[in-house]
């Protein structure tokens, strides 16, 4: 009914809430980047199960194997031994070696007459590294370049004594040095030093291969390059190296003039000899 007065204005529609609004992306706004989830965390946790993982493997294992019954060990065996249990009787035994045929009643004596024989016309000489025919040798070892590592295996190896000689013969000198050890495997190591030293020895980078010694089964003899100074006549040098059982043979020859393979290979055929 129209009483005069005017109609109430219609309410105006309330503006919907934003919880309740649509997500309707807005095209002037980009969307923002997903989250990932951080790895640090996962890695560690994985990490810590393997460590535990491994730890009770561990001590599963090592609590199954104290469990068990120790199992026993094989039986030693032994091959019968060589010599016989009980000396032979008198009549029975092998006759000792004659002095002449045991080459360790030789050895064992005065090792200073094995030396070989002074050459002919040659003279005895007094040598700085010998006094009565003993070699010292730590001097022994300083002929040679290496003489520091040259003594300390000397020792290692067990050398029992050094025997030398030197000679001169008008400008031609001689050395020879027996040098003996308490087993032959010191003497073969000590003569394979020697004539590896003499084989990368410095004679202008060549290496030397030498001669075998017929009938020594290591023995090698080798001439080595003439020692050149201004001034001064060239000094030639040859060696021998020959091992037979625990003892060392060195020898030495040096001269102003060119030395014969033929000279150096007599002299240690003969100490050889001697040995």
């Amino acid at each position: 009914m129209d009483d005069g007065r005017p109609a109430p204005a219609a309410p105006e529609p309330s503006a919907p809430d934003a919880l309740d609004a649509p997500d309707v992306p807005d095209p002037a706004v980009p969307d923002a980047p997903a989250r990932v989830r951080p790895r640090g965390a996962t890695a560690l946790l994985l990490a810590v199960a393997a460590v535990v993982g491994i730890s009770a493997g561990t001590a599963v294992g090592y609590g199954v194997q104290a469990g068990r019954e120790p199992e026993p060990l094989p039986a030693l065996s032994q091959a019968g031994l060589a010599y016989p249990a009980k000396p032979l009787p008198a009549g029975e035994r092998p006759p000792a070696l004659s002095a002449a045929e045991d080459r360790g009643v030789r050895t064992n004596g005065d090792l200073r007459k094995l030396l070989v024989d002074r050459p002919a016309g040659a003279r005895n000489v007094p040598a700085d590294w010998h006094d009565d025919n003993w070699a010292d040798i730590a001097l022994y070892a300083d002929q040679y370049e290496e003489a520091g590592s040259l003594f300390f295996s000397v020792l290692q190896k067990e050398v029992r004594r050094i025997a030398a000689a030197s000679w001169e013969k008008g400008d031609r000198a001689y050395d020879v040095h027996l040098l003996q050890f308490r087993s032959s495997r010191g003497a073969t190591e000590i003569a394979d030093d020697v004539k590896a030293y003499l084989v990368g020895v410095e004679q202008d980078g060549q290496g030397l291969s030498g001669d075998a010694l017929a009938g020594s089964g290591n023995g090698r003899y080798y001439l080595l390059r003439p020692v050149r100074e201004p001034g001064y006549k060239p000094v030639y040098e040859a060696r021998a190296v020959v091992q037979r059982g625990d003892i060392v043979a060195d020898l030495s020859i040096w001269d102003t003039s060119p030395i014969n393979k033929r000279d150096i290979r007599m002299l240690a055929e003969r100490q050889l000899e001697r040995l």
